[in-house]
């Protein structure tokens, strides 16, 4: 081939390149979403259980029930661009019970455990043109399923503010210990907690950093995963 007839079928290719890369930044920097972060949903007015009072209103054991969820929040960086994408991941396979006492008026969480079942993982966000459940295969690769089937966060005993027996909105920040990977550390979730008659929400966020369990951040093809990540639920619950 010529010299003459080299050089422009270069320069095209150069052109063909340089807007594929384009419109690769364009076509993602508009084309993605994420959900809000899981919160408590809006009240609804429930009686409280017979014989109830103010001074005992919301002690007692409570179970999480359906429509419960948790998952996880974490960044990607695709390739070419400079913002980046929270991927988000949920399951409603989500189990377990909160203890809550009163004594004088004071009320604590003395126990709380939550599993929840990773296998079910399932991401609830959108790229366009990327098919977002194969990154949860490869969520449950990392995690290694098949031997650490759950993860579990047991909380520590915290006293909770005033306003939470009158069906008031709390916020309570509750240390505990979160296993995932057949890993324990020690974390503090942020929550907010609302008891109304015999039901009650939970909603809140622990940030964490998943090398702490050894696990690697994925980096596939064009994406890039940062470590940070942030186990987000939102639990309902009945009186036991």
């Amino acid at each position: 081939m010529s010299r003459k007839l080299w050089i422009p079928i270069a320069a095209v290719a150069a052109l063909v390149v340089l807007g594929s890369a384009g419109a690769y930044a364009y076509f993602f920097s508009g084309l993605r979403t994420s959900p809000a972060s899981l919160a408590l949903s809006s009240p609804t007015a429930t009686a409280s259980p017979t014989g109830a009072s103010t001074a005992t209103r919301g002690a007692g054991a409570w179970q999480i029930t359906s429509g419960s969820l948790a998952g996880y929040r974490v960044k990607e960086q695709f390739a070419g661009q400079t913002s980046t994408h929270e991927a988000v991941a949920r399951t409603s396979d989500v189990s377990g019970q909160v203890t809550i006492t009163n004594s004088g008026g004071t009320y604590q969480m003395t126990s709380a455990k939550v599993t929840v079942q990773l296998s079910n993982l399932a991401s609830v966000d959108q790229v366009a043109g990327y098919n977002v459940t194969n990154r949860d295969r490869i969520v449950q690769r990392s995690l290694g399923v098949s031997s650490y089937p759950a993860a579990v966060f047991q909380a520590q005993n915290v006293s909770l503010p005033a306003g939470v027996e009158t069906g008031q909105a709390v916020t309570v920040s509750v240390p505990g210990q979160l296993t995932v990977h057949g890993v324990t550390k020690n974390v503090t979730a942020t929550l907010q907690l609302r008891v109304s008659g015999g039901t009650a929400q939970i909603a809140g966020s622990i940030a964490t950093n998943m090398t702490d369990y050894g696990i690697s951040p994925p980096s596939v093809g064009f994406t890039t995963v940062q470590p940070a990540v942030t186990v987000e639920f939102h639990l309902n619950l009945s009186q036991a």
